[in-house]
C-alpha cells in the first residue's frame, strides 16, 4: 500500500544543489513547503541558495567523495533537519568525450569518485536511520547513458549502470520494509553538465 506523504512534513536531502538538476529539486521541494538540506562544493551557490529557500534551507558546503566529511557533516545535523526522510544522490559528473584509449586517467577517477563513491557514501550515511524508522524515499540520479552507449562514453556510461544496479538491488535489500528506492535516469537536458564535461 502506497501511503500518501504531507512535502511538509519531509526533510529532504540533496547532493549536488549548486546547479541543474540538484538545484531545481532544491527549489522544488521548497516550494512545497518541506524542510531541505541542499549540499555541494560552491559555497557562494549555497548561500545564494539559501538566502533565497530561506529558513526552512539549511545548507553544507561538502565533497560527497570524502566519507569521513560527508558521515561527520549529516551526523551533525541539528533535531529539526535531523530526520531525513527523502535523500537525492544528485551529485555526479562527466568529463571529457575522448576515446577510451586516448582519455585521461585522471578523468576516469574523477567520475568514478563522484559518481559512484560518492553517491554510496550519501545513501550509506543516512540509510541507517531511514532502516531503524521504517520510513524513507532514496533517489539516485542515473542516466540513459547507463543503458544507452555513444562513443566517449565509456567511464561516465560504466558509472551510471553502476548506478542503476544499484538501485535494483537496495530494493533487493529493502524488501519489506518502508524504504523506497528510485533510480531516475534522464537525458539530455539544460543544464551545466556539457560545460562541466568540456571544462568550459
Amino acid at each position: 500500500m502506497i501511503r500518501r506523504v504531507d512535502p511538509k512534513s519531509l526533510t529532504v536531502l540533496v547532493t549536488g544543489a549548486t546547479s541543474g538538476f540538484g538545484e531545481a529539486i532544491c527549489r522544488r521541494y521548497a516550494e512545497e513547503g518541506a524542510r531541505v538540506i541542499a549540499t555541494g562544493r560552491r559555497s557562494a551557490r549555497l548561500a545564494a541558495l539559501k538566502k533565497e529557500l530561506g529558513r526552512r534551507c539549511r545548507t553544507l558546503v561538502l565533497d560527497a567523495r570524502d566519507w569521513k566529511a560527508t558521515r561527520k557533516a549529516f551526523g551533525g545535523l541539528p533535531k529539526d533537519f535531523a530526520r531525513i526522510g527523502v535523500v537525492v544522490a544528485n551529485a555526479g559528473l562527466a568529463l571529457g568525450l575522448e576515446p577510451a584509449h586516448q582519455a585521461r586517467l585522471e578523468d576516469w577517477d574523477e567520475m568514478v569518485a563522484t559518481n559512484i563513491s560518492g553517491l554510496l557514501y550519501t545513501v550509506r550515511a543516512i540509510l541507517p536511520g531511514m532502516v531503524a524508522r521504517d520510513e524513507g524515499h532514496v533517489v539516485l540520479i542515473g542516466s540513459v547513458a547507463g543503458d544507452y552507449p555513444y562513443p566517449g562514453g565509456n567511464v561516465y556510461g560504466a558509472t551510471k549502470a553502476f548506478v542503476k544496479q544499484f538501485a535494483l538491488n537496495l530494493r533487493a535489500d529493502l524488501i519489506g520494509s518502508n524504504v523506497r528506492v528510485t533510480s531516475i535516469e534522464p537525458g539530455l537536458a539544460e543544464t551545466e553538465f556539457s560545460l562541466v564535461r568540456f571544462k568550459c
